[in-house]
């Protein structure tokens, strides 16, 4: 039930339990019954969240370059009409010159080209990092960002690989050989693993193969009979750690031992963690069982906070409940079963081992070989937001200088109207420069 709750387990059922939408089947046919419709699936309830349907994204830098652009206008032809009436009584030969001068001199077009080009520079940057965000404005709202959200199964581990660790006899080469052989013939995840873990023994012809749905594998070469399976299935003897995935092999009758499976979590995860720390809250909020609550507290800083068995309403529920308290969330999973919290936070980013596969309710796509590079990105985003600042102090000072010669009659309408563009030069020349001087940082990394 990956797909729904995020445990990535495999779940036992028996004849007449329910199955749900978005289970998938690992093993021989089933036959199945449908009991309700489409509208009462789990994942149609979650998708119909209220979440789903409101706008998510406001730019405080839009309103404020809005606001100063609005009131811009009003207060330069009010300096430009005082300083006409003022110039009548002083010398009413420079009264027209300066009205003039002052009206073309002062321009807002710096102040609205700023936050297009800045944050347009810095779009075109991320990308080229593997970091594909929608729109502008979640640059800034990556910066006003105090909680980290991961998922684990998929995020922090990879999707597709696990570690196996063998506890038990030594195999010999032959048997190591039928075994190799005997999974080949199956298509259960854990068959598949352990098949590429064995890559350099031979392929038998077997004399004899079974699949025992739910229990195992037999398979026979010559004299020799190995069989792999559940501890109940091998050993007769119920296995009592159920948060532990296990496979169990036997030759002749004989038990041999059993494979252990781990999740295998991304290089430098407790870099990143150690890093995000500094600055951030972080939270993993898993459907997994808590089988990996010590190894996560060992990799992960003591001060990360580890919930599991979420489901994806308790996810967005987690992420609602703390918005309402203030803080300012980013979300980073992987699977439809976390939309609801991408939707919900306030970016929502979807790791991805391939991009062109996410969930729809995120706002960025991060490729996952990139997570590690997750705080720089942070970082940079910052970075970008503070050149936007000088951006603005920038046309503000050049507009100000502006004024004062064209206020003073020091500045004639012809000149004005050649040194008028340059504001808007310099801020766009400044922006480009500056964040693609950041960019080249993150090369570094």
């Amino acid at each position: 039930y990956s797909f729904v709750t995020g445990e990535s387990t495999e779940v036992s059922k028996d004849i007449g339990e329910k199955l749900f939408a978005g289970g998938r089947q690992m093993g021989g046919a089933i036959e199945v019954h449908v009991l309700k419709t489409i509208k009462q699936s789990y994942l149609t309830q979650l998708w119909e969240h209220q979440v789903f349907q409101k706008p998510k994204f406001q730019s405080s830098i839009s309103k404020l370059t809005d606001n100063i652009s609005r009131y811009f206008t009003i207060a330069i032809i009010c300096i430009a009409l005082m300083a006409f009436l003022f110039w009548m009584f002083y010398d009413a030969t420079q009264a027209l010159n300066v009205f003039t001068a002052v009206l073309i001199i002062a321009c807002p077009c710096a102040l609205a080209l700023a936050a297009p080009f800045t944050f347009g520079h810095s779009l075109r940057i991320l990308g080229q990092h593997k970091f594909f965000i929608k729109n502008a404005n979640i640059i800034e709202t990556l910066v006003h960002i105090d909680t980290i959200i991961f998922d684990k199964t998929g995020t922090l581990t990879h999707a597709k690989k696990a570690a196996i660790e063998y506890v038990g006899e030594v195999l010999t080469n032959e048997e190591k050989s039928i075994l190799k052989s005997t999974l080949r013939n199956s298509n259960h995840p854990h068959s598949r693993a352990l098949y590429d873990l064995l890559k350099t023994n031979s392929i038998y012809s077997l004399d004899h193969f079974e699949e025992i749905l739910g229990s195992g594998l037999v398979g026979g070469y010559k004299n020799q009979n190995i069989k792999i399976g559940s501890a109940e299935y091998i050993t007769q003897i119920k296995d009592q750690n159920t948060q532990q995935t296990s496979v169990h092999i036997s030759s002749n009758d004989q038990y041999k031992g059993h494979f252990k499976f781990y999740n295998k979590y991304r290089s430098n995860i407790t870099r990143l963690f150690k890093s995000l720390s500094r600055d951030y809250d972080l939270v993993v909020l898993t459907g997994d069982n808590d089988s990996e609550r010590k190894h996560l507290e060992k990799i992960l800083p003591s001060k990360t906070n580890l919930l599991f068995n979420q489901k994806p309403m308790d996810k967005l529920g987690y992420v609602e409940h703390h918005q309402n308290q203030g803080a300012k969330i980013l979300m980073i999973g992987d699977g439809l079963n976390d939309a609801g919290a991408l939707a919900q936070s306030d970016v929502g980013i979807s790791l991805s081992e391939d991009i062109n596969t996410f969930s729809p309710a995120c706002d960025a796509i991060l490729h996952a070989s990139n997570l590690e590079k997750m705080a720089v990105y942070l970082r940079f985003c910052k970075q970008a937001h503070s050149i936007l600042k000088f951006s603005y102090i920038i046309s503000i000072i050049y507009n100000i200088i502006g004024l004062y010669f064209a206020v003073t009659g020091q500045l004639e309408p012809i000149v004005a109207a050649i040194l008028m563009p340059l504001s808007s030069i310099s801020v766009v020349a400044f922006t480009s420069f500056a964040t693609n001087y950041i960019g080249k940082q993150l090369k570094r990394f």
